[in-house]
């Protein structure tokens, strides 16, 4: 089973980024055997078979790997296992703080 999600992962497709004044915008495509493997949970309630918008920990849960910044913002019933993502335009990663420095010296 693991072996089959991995074999899945890899073939998730990641469109060309696309951009209007205020977003740049991607779609993810799931191959359809991933969706079927994909929680229950993360669909709409009313059984349309349509995912609901996911966060960002669930949607890279099931392997969609992005930098940061991105939001999965709209589903589209008819290709469910299409997922339409943004971000700001303007995005700029928070930059990780340098590590704390430990005093290691005896007192």
């Amino acid at each position: 089973m693991a072996r089959k999600l991995e074999e899945y992962i890899e073939k998730i497709h990641y469109s060309d980024r696309y951009s209007d004044d205020e977003y740049e915008y991607r779609h993810v495509i799931l191959p359809k055997q991933l969706l079927k493997m994909i929680p229950k949970d993360y669909f709409s309630p009313d059984d349309s078979g349509v995912l609901r918008l996911l966060e960002e920990n669930e949607w890279r849960g099931i392997g969609i790997t992005q930098s940061l910044g991105w939001e999965h913002y709209e589903v589209h019933a008819p290709e469910p296992h299409v997922l339409l993502f943004r971000r700001a335009k303007d995005f700029v990663a928070p930059t990780q703080a340098p590590p704390k420095f430990k005093d290691v010296r005896r007192k």
